[in-house]
């Protein structure tokens, strides 16, 4: 496949394993050493050249032994079992950095980081999230359970609202934070509780963040 021109308005959850807010987004270092990562999104709409990308529903595992600009990372996609073999080789192309500007998104900067990286995955995803309630819920059964949630006041129980605006991002240019659980079985063995999440719109392009 020759390169095309591409483009995803999805919603997101990421959760990580580095403390509230990820000292990542701010260029410090992960909290525990190593970043370990569960991460969902729905398209809403999107094209890769001439084929359609809406609806579908995609989700990940991560694993740096290090900080991620280190590398030697390994990775797992799943895709939704519904894409057509056109709507599977365009994700991939998408997920694995290809027909991207140099480090324009996070695909693109997260492919150069991975030693490994596992065969594709084609399964039912289901996946909700709000990103106003900083809620989620991510499932991909015999592989991956996530969910997320608002940061709670340690002393009152109030739901606690704080964002991230990252003007210059290559994931996203404003996200809700909050805090997640997830637990991933295969390919790789993942858990994580009460870290970091996000909520995003997820809008990018071969050049990066859109609008």
């Amino acid at each position: 496949m020759d390169a095309a021109a591409w483009t995803i308005r999805a919603m997101e959850f990421s959760n990580c394993n580095c403390a509230y807010g990820c000292p990542c987004q701010f260029n410090g270092l992960p909290t525990h050493g190593c970043c370990q990562a569960v991460v969902g999104f729905q398209i809403h709409s999107g094209h890769h050249g001439d084929t359609r990308l809406d609806g579908l529903k995609v989700a990940g595992m991560f694993s740096w032994p290090g900080p991620i600009h280190e590398g030697h990372g390994e990775a797992a996609i799943i895709v939704d079992k519904r894409a057509d073999p056109a709507q599977r080789e365009a994700l991939l192309r998408i997920l694995s950095g290809q027909d991207t500007e140099p480090g324009a998104t996070i695909f693109n900067v997260f492919a150069t980081t991975l030693d490994k990286v596992h065969e594709p995955i084609f399964a039912d995803i289901e996946f909700e999230v709000d990103m106003d309630r900083r809620r989620a819920r991510l499932v991909v059964p015999g592989y991956m359970e996530s969910h997320g949630e608002p940061i709670l006041n340690p002393i009152t129980g109030a739901e606690h609202r704080i964002r991230i605006d990252n003007p210059n991002g290559f994931e996203f240019h404003l996200a809700e934070v909050g805090r997640g659980w997830s637990n991933t079985s295969q390919p790789l063995a993942i858990a994580l509780s009460d870290s970091h999440g996000h909520f995003c719109q997820l809008n990018l392009c071969q050049s990066g963040v859109i609008n």
